[in-house]
């Protein structure tokens, strides 16, 4: 391409977060009443600390969310409403992909399919084109060959530098139906010539009870320009346990774009989280960084602690706030998959 293009690390300054106020009841069943009580939670935290743009259906929906985030004692001038219909809230994989590109803002429209699994997806196939309109970012959209690329932000984590985590499960196996034509050579091009990518790190698989096919944000990610942490599974019966064992056993061999070793911190799993017989994605690895603050999702599990202490040591400048999750990972996500930085240019 004929752009100088770079994602920014998620860590550098943003000017907003992204976030969708939750109102699809059938990603929730039986446990929707808690989830924007989580949200207001979530908000409130954030526009401490940055503008939060919050997506609503429609002006009833506003209302409700006003009134939830005011009962909350989350409602402040820092946070900015759009009205703009979605299907879902997972705005890391619907939203645009935010890139800089000499001192200005651009974004990756991906195509989204809704993790080519659910049929309710063309309100948030829009999303990331009118995020892109109200960031005044000029909107790119990823082809290969005539075909618009299909990806999810929670499907790549960068350091800013040059280098890219992703997995094979999610963008080469024959399930993830998302491009059946591109190959890891296509998807090394293609991160180079629209995210500034000079070196892509393939992990193996994700974790049990993914719905994304092996989202790179579930397992690990980058928290300085040499450091990614990654999660491990103490239980050699999990079923996680030897997938995450491959892992680290990639991590240790990878270099970044400068050829030189990572340095690779170690997150504990959560015991499993089991609701209506189904094992659900919970990982501590699913944080948010955004300006001076990093949300964590937690289960009231015992390894809580560590991994909070973990991530408060890699972030020594940045307030480490556990948001419990165990309801709101029934809807197969947390705190990354329901957000997206805007960054500062």
């Amino acid at each position: 391409m004929a752009h100088n293009l770079r994602m920014p690390a998620e860590w550098e300054p943003h000017d907003a977060t992204w976030l969708a106020w939750p109102h699809y009841k059938d990603d929730w069943p039986g446990k929707f009443e808690p989830i924007p009580w989580v949200y207001a939670e979530i908000i409130r935290h954030l526009a401490r600390h940055e503008r939060v743009e919050l997506i609503v259906n429609d002006a009833a929906s506003e209302k409700r969310a006003r009134k939830t985030l005011t009962l909350a004692n989350a409602l402040s001038d820092n946070i900015h409403f759009h009205r703009w219909p979605t299907d879902r809230v997972w705005t890391r994989d619907s939203g645009c992909t935010f890139v800089t590109d000499a001192g200005k803002l651009s974004a990756i429209k991906w195509r989204f399919n809704a993790w080519a699994k659910y049929p309710n997806w063309k309100h948030d196939e829009k999303i990331g084109s009118l995020i892109a309109k109200a960031a005044k970012a000029s909107e790119l959209r990823p082809m290969f060959g005539k075909q618009r690329v299909v990806l999810e932000g929670g499907s790549i984590d960068v350091n800013g530098h040059g280098t890219l985590l992703t997995t094979e499960e999610c963008l080469l196996s024959k399930v993830q139906q998302r491009n059946p034509a591109m190959r890891r050579k296509d998807y090394e091009r293609l991160f180079a010539d629209h995210l500034g990518i000079r070196k892509v790190i393939w992990l193996g698989s994700g974790i049990a009870g993914d719905d994304t096919h092996g989202h790179v944000d579930d397992i690990t990610r980058f928290v300085s320009p040499d450091t990614v942490v990654t999660a491990v599974e103490s239980d050699p019966a999990d079923p996680n346990y030897e997938p995450l064992r491959e892992n680290i056993r990639r991590l240790r061999e990878a270099t970044n774009q400068d050829d030189r070793s990572l340095s690779i911190v170690e997150l504990p799993m959560p015991a499993p989280v089991v609701f209506e017989g189904r094992r659900l994605p919970a990982s501590y690895g699913n944080f948010y960084i955004a300006n001076g603050l990093v949300l964590v999702p937690v289960f009231n599990d015992p390894n809580d602690r560590v991994a909070l202490h973990i991530l408060a040591d890699l972030f020594p400048d940045r307030e480490v706030v556990g948001i419990y999750s165990g309801d709101l990972i029934w809807g197969f996500g947390a705190m990354h998959c329901m957000t997206q930085q805007q960054p500062g240019v």
